[in-house]
């Protein structure tokens, strides 16, 4: 607190910028304003040299006045002064703390009363616990600051018996900051100065401790480099009194000797004799030494005369693909016919093919089956999702962590320069500003360009034509067309019931008991039921689900078998609920609710009902052919055409071009023109979540409103496919097999297509050719004719039969000769 009873003494006051100064502690400072020059102009003139010294709450405070400074300071006294020019220098040593009473005046310096301020003399347990605390943080501060002068202050403090003395001297010597320094100033107790004063050194010993503990790992990893290079230097030293080779000069030698004994071509020769050389005059400890001494195992590694012959024997092909595969005659056909031309030209180049399918129905299992025919070394990558062009043309050795690309990677870990590459999911490829990798693909997949392919890393051209390259795709549309142009595109198509019945039996059973530790003694899944799977649980093109649900039934079979528990709900006779011992189990139809829980998949009955407006069509997906119904209904009192079911463009297109022939041929069709006209009608294709589009639902659009219309229904057992225009033709479509497969999977038996799609009836299985009754048809009103009995005697052409060509193929077979 401040003395009352000390009488207040007016003197010039000095303002400091940064920095407070404190009671018995010297500060040396440097006055360039003229405020500042005057006060101590003025101090020196007095007999005892002083003047008060006021921190500035502001640093950028250009001419301070008395509510600039803070109220409580320090009596100081000039030591030493030295004018330079319009700075003067001196220095000064603090007195007593005092506090501004009055402002005498402000010019031409600042001057004021001003009265003592004690010096605390407080003492207490918690002074001298916190006195202690102080002393210990600060001589750990010094030191980790500077042993030295940390030993010297430590001495300093002995002498020191205040407390609150040892605190402003620590003001003095560490940089609290203005705002810490006049809070430790005018603190009124020697415990909320030794607070202050702790606090801060607790912090900054922890910033000093982390700061040499840095600085010293810094100086160990130092330490350590400068160790391991004189060992090097010593170590080469030892190996040249020994005659010994250095490290270096033994990894050269090596690589000359690989070199001579690798068969490189000429152009390689050369350029692995410059890295060598380049090898040679470099330290082991350089950045470049391990990227060039990398890129020289690869250039030795890659086989570029190495080859495997190739199995040309026929016979030994097909058997080997029957083997492996159900059906798929058309990718056997094209393997064997290569085969054929490399035997008679053994210089043909190797062909570029793509499968094309649904999901699961052994695209890449083809490839590996066909690699080992001929047998040669098989290597698959998957592009799904590649974006980077790089990852197939290689990163260029400047970067860091560069790598060759994914073609030459396969073909080093083959061996060979002539395997069999497959290139799975070409149609996902990605493109985005690393580049296209499409564009890569384009001169990998070209014959007349790949014989020099040029990877970014090997830097050398590399000869591609002599692999065997196989893409597969689910779909052709993704793929641009100029890379689509290079390749030789084989149709993989969706598998029968009766095809897939027989993969099952052949392939799937077998290898799931073998995955399961079963064998044929304890696990028997009869071929009805293996049909009631097919049917029930499963809606495929492939067999990929097919298979899951044989390995779901051998998983639950084995968990029995390998607990012999006894309450297996698995008896031999197919039947759940009976307590027995396994010795057997024969899968029935009957058991497959308890082994794979409810049927998944029903035939959409309610749909094929006898109710006008409601047509089967035929999709085709990615994952094979889908049978989509359209349904219509009349809109009384409202006008136009509402769509529903997520159509696309294409398909909204069609539902327009269905009415408006309708509307023009009302009269040639028998119907009410004014129900067509005083009416709305809304188109909707089921399964809503699904997107659909495509122009092959226009003829089941233009049957589903001429039974709405006509009233008589369409008949439930007909599926139908095709575009139609406007002047009633019926257009071609693809996908027939597909959709064949679909109609026959949902039980209709009749299917009508364009009359140019006759030839692809052909690609179906013979059983299903016998089972189907196709009906070709070039004209809108043949369509109606067979589909719509009602309406048939009511068209043009009133006898059905000489308006349609109605192919039978239980008694005629589609022939072709070559």
């Amino acid at each position: 607190m401040t003395d009352s009873t000390a009488p207040a003494i007016a003197h010039p006051v000095l303002p400091l910028r940064v920095g407070v100064l404190f009671p018995s502690q010297i500060m040396p400072i440097s006055a360039s304003r003229a405020e500042s020059t005057a006060a101590m102009e003025a101090a020196l003139a007095s007999e005892e040299k002083t003047l008060v010294v006021l921190a500035q709450r502001d640093r950028d405070t250009e001419v301070p006045d008395f509510g600039d400074l803070f109220s409580i300071g320090t009596l100081a006294v000039i030591k030493r002064m030295q004018r330079i020019g319009d700075t003067i220098q001196a220095i000064i040593q603090g007195g007593p703390r005092v506090q501004v009473t009055r402002g005498v005046s402000r010019e031409p310096y600042l001057k004021g009363e001003f009265a003592i301020h004690p010096e605390p003399s407080d003492t207490s347990t918690e002074v001298e616990a916190l006195f202690g605390e102080t002393k210990k943080l600060s001589n750990r501060a010094f030191q980790l600051l500077q042993p030295e002068a940390g030993m010297a202050l430590s001495e300093m403090a002995r002498n020191i018996a205040k407390p609150i003395q040892y605190v402003y001297l620590l003001g003095s010597i560490f940089s609290l900051g203005v705002e810490k320094e006049q809070a430790l100033l005018e603190a009124a107790t020697q415990a909320e100065a030794l607070r202050i004063m702790h606090d801060f050194l607790t912090h900054e010993v922890q910033v000093l401790e982390l700061r040499y503990q840095i600085a010293s790992q810094a100086q160990t990893e130092m330490s350590r480099q400068q160790r391991e290079y004189f060992l090097r230097q010593q170590l080469q030293a030892i190996q040249k009194e020994l005659g010994e080779s250095e490290p270096g000069e033994a990894e050269v030698t090596e690589l000359r000797r690989r070199v001579s004994e690798a068969d490189l071509p000429e152009n390689v020769h050369k350029e692995i004799d410059k890295e060598i050389s380049r090898l040679e005059r470099m330290s082991p400890a350089a950045p470049d030494y391990q990227v060039i001494r990398t890129y020289m195992d690869l250039v030795l590694e890659m086989p570029w005369k190495k080859t495997t012959e190739d199995v040309l024997d026929l016979r030994h092909a097909r058997e080997v693909l029957d083997e492996d595969h159900f059906d798929l005659d058309d990718v056997k056909d094209r393997i064997i016919e290569h085969l054929a031309v490399m035997r008679l030209n053994p210089s043909a180049k190797a062909p570029i093919l793509c499968f094309v399918g649904p999901p699961g129905v052994g695209k890449t299992s083809v490839g590996q089956s066909i690699a080992r025919a001929i047998g040669r070394k098989f290597e698959r990558m998957s592009l799904g999702g590649l974006h980077d062009e790089a990852e197939l043309r290689g990163h260029r050795r400047t970067y860091v962590g560069a790598m060759p690309g994914r073609i030459i990677q396969a073909i080093r870990r083959a061996g060979v320069r002539n395997p069999l590459l497959m290139l799975d999911e070409v149609d996902k490829l990605g493109s985005d500003f690393r580049g296209d990798p499409a564009s890569a693909l384009m001169e990998i997949l070209d014959p007349a360009q790949n014989v020099d392919f040029h990877d970014n890393y090997l830097d050398m051209p590399f000869d591609l034509s002599s692999v065997f390259f196989i893409t597969t795709a689910n779909t052709l549309d993704s793929i641009p067309r100029p890379l689509l142009d290079r390749m030789e595109v084989l149709r993989l198509p969706g598998y029968s019931e009766e095809d897939k019945l027989q993969i099952a039996r052949r392939y799937l059973v077998p290898r799931q008991l073998s995955q399961s530790g079963l064998s044929k003694e304890q696990l028997e899944i009869t071929d009805s039921a293996l049909g009631a799977i097919i049917a029930r649980y499963t809606r495929e093109a492939g067999v990929r689900e097919l298979e899951r649900m044989i390995g779901r039934i051998a998983r639950k079979v084995a968990t029995h078998f390998a607990g012999q528990e006894g309450e297996s709900g698995l008896p031999p006779s197919g039947q759940a609920g009976q307590t027995v011992q396994l010795t057997k189990v024969i899968v029935t139809p009957d058991g497959l609710v308890d082994l794979l829980g409810p049927e998944r998949f029903f035939r959409e009955k309610a749909l094929r009902a006898k109710r006008p407006g409601v047509a089967a069509g035929l999709a085709w997906t990615e994952a094979g052919g889908e049978v989509l119904y359209v349904e219509t209904v009349l809109l009384p009192q409202a006008r136009g055409l509402v769509m529903t079911g997520q159509l696309g463009k294409v398909m909204r297109e069609s539902a327009r071009a269905a009415r408006s022939y309708i509307r023009s041929q009302a009269k040639e069709l028998g119907l009410d023109l004014r129900k067509i006209r005083h009416a709305g009608v809304h188109i909707h294709v089921p399964a809503g979540a699904v997107p659909k589009d495509g122009p092959s639902a226009g003829v089941a659009m233009i049957t589903a409103l001429a039974s709405l219309y006509s009233g008589f229904p369409v008949r439930n057992d007909v599926a139908m496919t095709g575009e139609i225009t406007l002047s009633g033709l019926v257009l071609p479509v693809g996908g027939i097999r597909e959709k064949v497969l679909a109609a026959r999977r949902g039980g209709l038996r009749h299917v009508i297509l364009p009359r140019e799609n006759a030839s692809e009836l052909r690609e179906l299985p013979a059983e299903v050719r016998r089972d189907m009754d196709f009906i070709l048809a070039e004209q809108i009103e043949e369509v109606l004719n067979a589909a719509i009995p009602g309406l048939a005697g009511r068209t043009k052409g009133s006898e059905p039969q000489a308006a349609l060509d109605r192919i039978d193929v239980t008694r005629r077979e589609l022939q072709y000769s070559i």
